[in-house]
């Protein structure tokens, strides 16, 4: 049975991630950000388990994780969590730069530190939830856009750098995604919000399935999903 390790399980692409690989038998070690969390993601997900940390505070992960029970073998680890608020770079403040960074790149660079002797055992696969704007950015979105392009180099170093130890790295580029991150953002858009203008998460769910169930003579290093004609 395979062991996945997800970040943001809770809703969106996460969500529908989890309940692919749950509903195939496989077992789930799901993030939370505090016990009532962690309680609430493993009832959602009958026989996973969580593991407490807050990504907003990387500095923290490592401690956090310290007094729990972590797998000694994982065949994925998944950052699929993520923040975004969008205005423009005179408007956007330290602490809004600070927290968008936290989340959308340094916590998953510190959970694969942590992970990376167990992702090693198994010679498992690390995939970056990333983002369209991953390699583009417009106006407004400087701050999201410079995590995510920041994620983008994270995956590329960790590939070539763990390629002799067997562990595959997928970066997942999806365009605009029908969550409760894009009614967000529509509204800090001013902008009204239907769901079946965009892709369903469980279209991007499919591709990252895709990503890990390769055989293991091939890797998928990149992958972008754009909302159908």
């Amino acid at each position: 049975m395979a062991i996945h390790l997800i970040t943001g399980a809770g809703s969106g692409i996460g969500a529908a991630t989890a309940r692919r690989l749950h509903d195939r038998g496989d077992e789930l070690v799901l993030v939370a950000r505090n016990s009532q969390r962690a309680a609430e993601l493993t009832a959602q997900f009958p026989g996973s388990r969580a593991l407490v940390a807050d990504l907003s505070d990387p500095a923290g992960i490592a401690e956090a994780l310290a007094g729990q029970h972590l797998p000694s073998s994982l065949d994925s680890l998944m950052h699929v969590a993520g923040v975004v608020d969008i205005d423009l770079v005179g408007e956007l403040t330290p602490e809004l730069w600070r927290r968008t960074t936290d989340v959308n790149l340094l916590a998953p660079a510190e959970l694969t530190r942590v992970f990376l002797p167990a992702l090693r055992a198994a010679r498992g696969h690390v995939v970056f939830v990333n983002s369209g704007s991953g390699f583009h950015a417009g106006p407004k979105w400087s701050a999201y856009a410079a995590s995510k392009h920041g994620l983008r180099a994270l995956g590329e170093a960790l590939r070539a750098e763990e390629r002799d130890n067997g562990v595959r790295v997928t970066s997942v580029y999806p365009g605009r995604v029908a969550t409760a991150m894009q009614e967000k953002v529509h509204t800090q858009e001013g902008k009204g919000y239907e769901p079946s203008d965009w892709i369903d998460a469980d279209s991007v769910a499919t591709t990252i399935l895709t990503a890990l169930d390769l055989p293991r003579d091939a890797e998928v290093t990149d992958l972008s999903v754009r909302p159908g004609p």
